[in-house]
């Protein structure tokens, strides 16, 4: 009964519905990404290097069977006949969606990181003026507290 009443106040923090909202927007995000890099990055790649195209690069592990009457050089015909093999043209464009994610998560994490480094500054100047505010730097103070401290000392009866 413990366990159901702690997941009861978990849920009622809010932290699941920020997470669920959190993993939405994170699957939109990577499908953006995937559209970006296979349908504008990618064939760029490929047209720099002279029209290649990374999702038919695989090397077979096994024999194409007698059946098929696909493209043999067809990544995606072969692995929807169940033809082994590693398609490592379609790891690359994973790789590069990856890498993309990773650029912008440490591009926006490094943005809130300084705007927080700045709002601290301005904080601790503010708390710095406030603080050099209460210690009284006029000099007619000075000279006036010279003199009561000269008048202890002469009268010390005169607290």
């Amino acid at each position: 009964m413990g366990l159901f009443n702690e997941f009861k106040k978990f849920i009622a923090r809010g932290n699941v519905l920020d997470l669920a909202v959190g993993v939405m927007i994170g699957a939109a995000f990577g499908k953006i990404v995937t559209s970006l890099t296979q349908s504008v990055l990618m064939p760029v790649i490929g047209w720099i290097f002279g029209d290649i195209d990374f999702t038919n690069w695989f090397i077979l592990l096994g024999n194409i069977p007698e059946s098929f009457s696909g493209n043999a050089d067809n990544y995606a015909e072969l692995k929807e006949a169940g033809v082994p093999m590693i398609g490592y043209g379609d790891f690359l464009t994973q790789l590069l969606d990856f890498l993309i994610v990773a650029l912008v998560l440490f591009m926006l994490v490094k943005a809130v990181n300084r705007i927080l480094d700045e709002m601290l500054e301005k904080q601790k100047e503010t708390e710095d003026s406030a603080k050099s505010s209460e210690v009284p730097t006029d000099p007619q103070l000075d000279v006036l507290k010279e003199i009561l401290h000269a008048v202890k000392e002469r009268n010390p009866k005169t607290d």
